[in-house]
Formats: C-alpha cells, structure tokens, sequence
C-alpha cells in the first residue's frame, strides 16, 4: 500500500522521516510530499493532486496529514476524483478555526511566517467551506500540552498549540488521543502503529466486502 506524508505549517518533509521509516517497517511505500507555507494555498493543493495521481497509479493508498497538511489534503480530495484513498489519517488537524490563529492572526510576525495560509486558517468562512471527507478518516489529538490557571486552554486537553476540541471534523467526533505536544505527535509510536494497523483493516475491507 502506497502511503503519501504532508508535513505541517513551516515544517519540511524531514519532520516526517520517523514516521516514514515506521510505516516502511511494516510494508509501506511510503512518499513525502513537500510544500512552503509561503506560497499560494491553491497553488500547493494542486501540486499535491498532481502528486498523488503520478505516485499511486492504481495501487491502494492513504493520505497521511500533520496539521495544515490535513487541510491541504481535504481541499484536494474532491479533486482526487475517481482516485479514492483507502483512508486518511490527520494528526493534530485544525478542523475548525484554531483560538491560536485567531489570536495571532494581526501580529506583524506570524503573518509573515504563516502568509496567506495562517491567515485562511483564521478564517470561519473558510475553514467552513474545507470538504468533509467521503472516505474513512481517523483523527489523533495531542494531551501532552500545558492545563491549569496559567494555560491558554485552561482545563481543557490539548497539544500547545490546539484543543482537543479543535481537532475531530465533527464537534465531539472521535479521536485517538496521544500523550505528546503538537510538533512531534508524527514520531509517536502509538500513532505509526494505528496508521499501520488501521489502513491494513480498511484495505482488506476494500478488498473484500
């Protein structure tokens, strides 16, 4: 099975390499897709579309997504068409407008780090509009982040960075929670071992219905 890798907001593909290793230990044709945050959203949504057809051809594949790579592969999905991803699996996804973005939103710095992504990802129109996926997704949300009277999150689970709230695609939906903060939830074992043992589920039920 084909596996594609989308790193996150100001990462590289070499965030990814733990997690690509890991999937390639247990059978996996693993590809890493990289993009900048600094170019058009649009522009790297195609890109990935293009990617996706050249590697797969018609072999079964997953969508593995850190972050902002999962809102690039729900843009992407639709277009994918008739390709169809055995799964998707999003790592930390902001599934609705982060409080972080939001907040940051008017500081000079993170519109110059995040450019026209960072501010999409501030955007209820936009975040709204994404595509539900048609196929299964699976959802992991990072507990590892700071709680209590001085936390941004309060009381509430996050990673540092997002709720846990804030990352199943429907409010209250489920989710696989990992003991790890934002930036390093793709080198958790717990979530290289699901991946593997989920997308294996979903393609022998592909295969045999």
């Amino acid at each position: 099975m084909q596996a594609i890798l989308v790193h996150g907001m100001g990462r590289t593909p070499l965030s990814q390499l733990i997690l690509a290793k890991r999937l390639r230990d247990q059978g996996f044709e693993v590809h890493l897709f990289g993009y900048s945050s600094r170019r058009p959203f649009d522009s790297c949504v195609t890109r990935l579309v293009s990617r996706v057809r050249a590697v797969v051809e018609d072999q079964p594949f997953i969508l593995v997504g850190h972050s902002l790579g999962t809102v690039l592969i729900r843009a992407a999905l639709p277009r994918l068409t008739p390709l169809e991803p055995v799964g998707c699996f999003f790592l930390a996804p902001p599934s609705r407008v982060p409080r972080a973005a939001k907040f940051f939103a008017g500081n000079p710095i993170y519109r110059l780090y995040s450019h026209e992504m960072g501010q999409l990802l501030a955007s209820d129109e936009f975040m709204n509009s994404l595509p539900m996926p048609t196929v299964p997704v699976r959802v992991y949300a990072g507990t590892g982040g700071p709680t209590g009277r001085r936390s941004p999150f309060g009381s509430e689970e996050n990673d540092g960075i997002l709720a846990v709230s804030e990352t199943p695609l429907e409010p209250g939906g489920p989710v696989v929670r990992v003991p790890v903060i934002h930036t390093v939830i793709m080198n958790s074992q717990i979530v290289a071992d699901d991946i593997a043992a989920m997308a294996n589920k979903l393609g022998g039920a592909r295969r045999h219905p």
